[in-house]
């Protein structure tokens, strides 16, 4: 056993402790299909948010853990259910009154309202896979619609058939006795108008494989279940679903926890183990509410990448999955820092320690190295402070700061620099206030400028920052009310860099006429 598997074997990361459960399926027996089976399941009512990315990027992290691990091969299967009818018209779509017509039509049959695709299903399909190729995933890609119309969920259609009473047995007893009376697992989709249908059987022909029905308008009907001519309801569709691909991981919100011993229950009857599952928090607004494709609250991927790398997107995945986040923009920056700073400590530490950093599971053994020698919070303020439009404003400062540093060689922080130029426009200038110093900041303000004016020991970070310190320590307890006046005065913030680091970046005289600037009160 190599060293760097001997450690993953005793990782306590989450991404180790999932595959080695995962692997214990296969201690006694490989799997008969070749390959371990990882899928992520997706609902194309609307436009994808990012949830959906988080549930692909944290299963690769888990999959990418299992293929350290083991040397089973593995596959990836992202699973779009985009047979189901669409229930209401999403309120973040052009041209909403156009699919207002096509109410409980698949998703697949509902006109594209961007006008770009043969469906909106296809649609979102399309944006999904191209925001999972942005990120490198390799994935195998399903279309409930071709599974259903291609006949590859057909031995499994007619096993619910054969086993429709043990499969509604399960189904009733989690139902509520007014929605039992009218409950099937099928759900037929008429010949004419397209539209699914949530109607009652009458009977279900497990010989002839067919199911038979009155339609909404009392007319009495037999289809096949093959052939795309029904879809299952969603909760047996997840179980017939792993049953038909022999799905060995899952993982999905705690909203659908509740329904998992039900899941499990119908896979096993369709003569499948279930397999292992991992119930992540979900991700909430600004405001503590869930998000939600339909009304497109929360961040976007799209919107988290105007402001910054997909890397740092990954990071904020693979923290505590477990917890409920706030995905608001005011988490970006952090992330940002903070994935910078794991590439920075990942370069000295050892196989257990890499094997416990965020980064080997973003970038598996491939780990780049930070040139982000300006941390994001360092380059936010910098746009404030300079008034910067674009990155190039940025790197006249940047380039005294760290001579060494190129747009050629540093392409990270390049990058960085265009994001928080974008970013500080767009939320930090917005919500800028500031505010006179009070006679004790005054005082304090004229020592560090006038330390500033007596400066001869260069652009040093840390010596600066002792003199920040100095002209504090006597004048504030605690020292942070010193730091939170430095912010509030001069950045029109309530918190900012580490000020002695900020001054090297800005430079000697730039920071003396910003003292000058809020000491005259010319940014209140």
């Amino acid at each position: 056993m190599s060293k760097m598997r001997d450690a993953a074997t005793q990782s306590k990361a989450w991404p180790f402790e999932e595959a080695r459960r995962i692997l214990k399926r296969f201690e006694k027996k490989l799997p008969e299909k070749g390959y371990v089976l990882f899928e992520t399941g997706y609902g194309p009512s609307g436009l994808p948010h990012i949830g959906t990315f988080g549930e692909v990027a944290r299963t690769t992290m888990i999959m990418r853990a299992f293929q350290e691990l083991s040397d089973i091969p593995t596959r990836l299967v992202c699973f779009s259910d985009d047979l189901d009818g669409m229930r209401k018209v999403p309120g973040n779509v052009p041209n909403p009154e156009r699919l207002t017509a096509h109410l409980q039509r698949p998703l697949t049959s509902v006109p594209d309202p961007f006008e770009d695709y043969e469906s909106f299903g296809h649609h979102n399909n399309a944006m999904l896979r191209r925001f999972l190729d942005t990120f490198g995933f390799e994935y195998d890609f399903i279309s409930a619609t071709e599974f259903y119309q291609s006949g590859q969920f057909d031995q499994i259609l007619l096993r619910a058939v054969e086993k429709y009473d043990d499969i509604m047995k399960v189904m009733l007893a989690s139902l509520r006795e007014e929605r039992q009376k009218t409950y099937s697992i099928f759900l037929p989709i008429h010949p004419e108008t397209g539209r699914v249908l949530y109607v009652p059987m009458k009977s279900v022909d497990a010989k002839n494989g067919t199911i038979t029905f009155d339609t909404e308008e009392g007319e009495e009907m037999t289809l096949p279940v093959t052939g795309g001519n029904v879809k299952l309801q969603w909760k047996p569709d997840f179980g017939a679903r792993w049953a038909a691909l022999g799905v060995d991981f899952e993982m999905y919100g705690k909203d659908h926890s509740t329904n998992t011993p039900i899941y499990d229950k119908i896979c096993r009857i369709l003569g499948q183990p279930a397999p292992e599952h991992f119930s992540y928090e979900l991700f909430l607004d600004e405001n503590g509410q869930k998000i939600s494709k339909t009304s497109g609250n929360g961040v976007s991927i799209d919107e988290w990448l105007t402001y910054a790398s997909t890397e740092s997107l990954s990071y904020f995945m693979y923290l505590k999955p477990k917890t409920a986040k706030r995905m608001h923009f005011d988490v970006i920056p952090k992330a940002v820092d903070e994935y910078h700073q794991q590439l920075r400590a990942y370069e000295g530490q050892d196989d257990k320690a890499r094997l416990n950093n965020p980064v080997w599971h973003i970038h598996g053994g491939d780990v780049p190295v930070s040139k982000m020698v300006v941390p994001f919070s360092m380059l936010l303020n910098l746009a404030s402070v300079s008034g910067a439009e674009d990155k190039d404003q940025l790197w006249g400062f940047i380039k005294r700061y760290a001579p060494e540093a190129s747009a050629e060689t540093h392409a990270d922080l390049d990058a960085a620099a265009g994001f928080a130029v974008r970013y500080y426009n767009d939320f930090v200038k917005p919500a800028k206030v500031y505010r006179a110093p009070t006679d004790l900041e005054r005082e304090a303000l004229i020592a560090l400028r006038d330390g500033l004016k007596a400066w001869d020991q260069g652009l040093d970070g840390d010596a600066l920052q002792s003199l920040v310190f100095a002209c504090g320590r006597e004048r504030f307890d605690p020292m942070r009310d010193w730091f939170k006046a430095l912010y509030e005065v001069l950045l029109g913030a309530s918190q900012g860099p580490r000020f002695g680091g900020f001054i090297a970046l800005l430079g000697i005289e730039e920071s003396i006429a910003l003292i000058d600037k809020g000491l005259a009160g010319e940014f209140t």
